[in-house]
């Protein structure tokens, strides 16, 4: 009898997975991702709470990251078009150094790249954040452990010809460099890289020590 009652839930259990695989075969393929995204939304929604520097307020994308995340999930490719529209639009954002000064300390730039704290749940409201620029990228030839998710900055100064901050040779890279850690969608679209000023995550003060270790020919960047 047992065997019986299990071979009938069985086929019960088969029919039922047919059934939903032929529904989901039958699906036109925008009804399905549009419910895909739906549905990931709602569980994220349901799996976050707000926890010190955290917030569920997150999960909100703003138009640059939406249109990202949504060519991403369904395999396809940003025009041209709408990639110079969202860096148009995030370069509005840029906001040059209130004082004219692009410059710190590159020193204190080390100890900033290499800092990962901040934005966590473990992290207390109002805590200076780190630049956490090691995850991605590799900055300084001794560094033995270094993300690649981002190119190599090694030497980054250098290769661009700056070997004085103040000449306005280098003025053009000065800029381009202030305005992609403001806000890298500036230059790409769909940069996975904090905006770091945009979004407040580091203060001017903070831009300007990463500025002196990109730039500074002193620096560890540019031996």
């Amino acid at each position: 009898m047992r065997h019986m009652i299990s071979k009938f839930l069985c086929s019960i259990l088969g029919l039922l997975l047919v059934a939903l695989l032929s529904a989901c075969a039958d699906m036109k393929p925008e009804f399905a991702a549009q419910d895909l995204d739906r549905w990931t939304q709602e569980v994220l929604r349901r799996s976050f709470r707000d926890e010190k520097a955290v917030k569920v307020s997150i999960l909100q994308q703003d138009a640059s990251n939406k249109e990202c995340s949504t060519a991403q999930s369904r395999g396809i490719e940003l025009s041209e078009q709408k990639r110079k529209e969202i860096e148009d639009e995030n370069f509005k954002t840029v906001v040059s150094p209130e004082d004219g000064q692009y410059f710190g300390d590159f020193k204190l730039g080390e100890v900033l790249a290499q800092d990962g704290r901040g934005l966590t749940w473990s992290d207390a409201i109002g805590q200076p954040n780190g630049g956490q620029c090691y995850n991605c990228h590799q900055l300084s030839a001794k560094e033995l452990s270094y993300g690649t998710l981002g190119p190599s900055l090694y030497q980054y100064g250098k290769k661009r010809g700056v070997t004085d901050l103040k000449s306005e040779v280098s003025k053009p890279v000065i800029e381009y460099t202030w305005a992609k850690l403001w806000n890298s969608k500036s230059f790409n679209a769909c940069s996975a890289m904090p905006r770091y000023g945009d979004h407040g995550i580091l203060s001017q003060v903070q831009i300007k020590h990463l500025m002196s270790l990109l730039l500074d020919p002193r620096s560890p960047v540019n031996q």
